[in-house]
């Protein structure tokens, strides 16, 4: 039997064309090897097995019939709990919801079915997306394929730690300050964050209407883009320009606080982006600390705003780092948050200007490799960093300007854990930056 860890998407879609195994043999192994580990490595919440098996089946019997429908067809997948799954429990990671089950598919789930993937789990998460170490008191904590005593990351840890265990070749997640590209980055994978809107988000349960975006996590760019694809009806695979005069935005080596894998993963990638022809620029981003209160204003309002009702009916049942961010964004006041939706449409009428004089911008996606569990404050050079602030130093602030990036693999450190680079690009440039991704990855495996 075929190993799912073995085989990318692509791979995975060629084998079952060719016949050398069927969909319903590789969720069955997907099947195995998720209860295998989901008791020490908790990546999912739900196991969907009946419902898996039942499309590989229809899979099965399309491809017998010469009717396959595309690369997606009989491929396993799972989502991250936060998608409304019609008749599955859907939990969004919380108490709160630990028995609802929704009328109808969230827009995504609807068009990978169309597809034909197969649905084999529900992935862990943060509760309600509200976290970036993936840590969840009801669920379990999502720990790190590569790494027992380490986070997966979140807030859709679950779905980076599925793919990167070999259980799926993709998943879906969500990002509202680095919730793909986080836990794709400490697990050693793909994570792309697209351009705010770009993938459907309808039928989602939301952390931030503002911030949320829909975002894939796959074993490569290549898988990603084939996810993407499907999900948007883009071509990203028509020819891409080429890469001679490639004008790549650099942070000042000042800015940027890494631990020394974390920069030797990020050089190997200029260099990488060098051999093909590319120049580099200098550029300045809005002050860290800024751009990250303006977005956690956003978000702790916005939150507040979704669970107000729930919290009514349910307060006790939420965790307790999720109800401190209540409390926090009830002493918010609402000329806060308009102060702060005017300076974000700033930042993203001045980010957009900065693609005058570059093409594409890369950072670290992670100062640092994934963190051990427990973490609470963790060193970068000569200072300490709250654990949630210092995953998210290199992410959250696209997001505010809703800018598509993508998280790639770039290394690993001494003791084998991931490092990761972030490939950033204009607002609505989603198929070139996964053009270019798809380019550079060759140069970084």
């Amino acid at each position: 039997m075929m190993s799912v860890k073995s085989q990318s998407l692509r791979g995975m879609s060629q084998a079952l064309a060719r016949g050398d195994v069927s969909s319903s043999g590789i969720v069955e192994h997907s099947l195995a090897l998720a209860e295998a580990t989901n008791s020490w490595m908790k990546s999912l919440i739900t196991l969907t097995g009946e419902h898996g098996l039942v499309k590989a089946a229809a899979a099965d019997d399309r491809r017998r019939g010469g009717k396959s429908i595309g690369l997606l067809d009989g491929v396993p997948y799972v989502a991250k709990d936060a998608f409304k799954t019609a008749g599955i429990r859907t939990t969004a990671g919380s108490r709160v919801l630990s028995e609802h089950f929704p009328a109808e598919d969230s827009a995504v789930i609807r068009k990978l079915a169309d597809a034909g993937a197969a649905l084999v789990g529900k992935a862990n998460m943060h509760e309600f997306a509200y976290g970036a170490t993936g840590e969840n008191h009801f669920t379990g904590t999502t720990v790190n394929p590569w790494d027992r005593g380490r986070l997966a990351g979140g807030s859709s840890g679950g779905s980076a730690a599925a793919v990167a265990a070999g259980i799926v070749p993709f998943a879906l997640g969500t990002d509202t300050g680095g919730s793909v590209r986080v836990p794709a980055a400490l697990c050693g994978v793909a994570g792309f964050k697209p351009s705010f809107g770009f993938i459907d988000s309808s039928g989602v349960i939301p952390f931030c209407w503002t911030l949320d975006h829909v975002g894939v996590i796959a074993t490569s760019a290549d898988d990603v883009s084939i996810v993407c694809e499907c999900l948007t009806g883009i071509d990203v695979f028509e020819e891409a320009d080429s890469a001679a005069s490639l004008r790549v935005g650099v942070l000042p080596g000042a800015a940027l606080t890494l631990e020394q894998s974390v920069r030797s993963g990020y050089e190997k990638t200029l260099a990488a982006l060098r051999g093909l022809g590319a120049t580099f620029h200098e550029i300045e981003l809005p002050d860290a600390a800024e751009s990250r209160t303006v977005s956690l204003t956003i978000q702790l309002a916005e939150a507040l705003a979704y669970h107000s009702p729930l919290i009514e009916s349910s307060g006790e049942k939420y965790g307790a780092d999720i109800r401190s961010g209540f409390v926090l964004g009830q002493q918010l006041s609402a000329e806060s948050y308009v102060q702060c939706q005017r300076l974000l449409t700033a930042y993203r009428r001045s980010f957009s200007r900065l693609f005058d004089i570059v093409d594409v911008i890369v950072t670290p996606t992670c100062p640092i490799v994934a963190p051990e569990i427990g973490s609470t404050r963790v060193p970068i050079g000569e200072s300490l960093y709250p654990v949630g602030n210092a995953l998210t130093l290199y992410t959250s602030f696209f997001n505010v300007v809703g800018a598509p990036a993508i998280a790639l693999p770039a290394g690993r450190d001494d003791r084998g854990l991931p490092v990761s680079v972030q490939i950033v690009g204009a607002a609505g440039e989603d198929k070139w930056i996964l053009q270019l991704a798809q380019r550079l990855e060759k140069d970084l495996l």
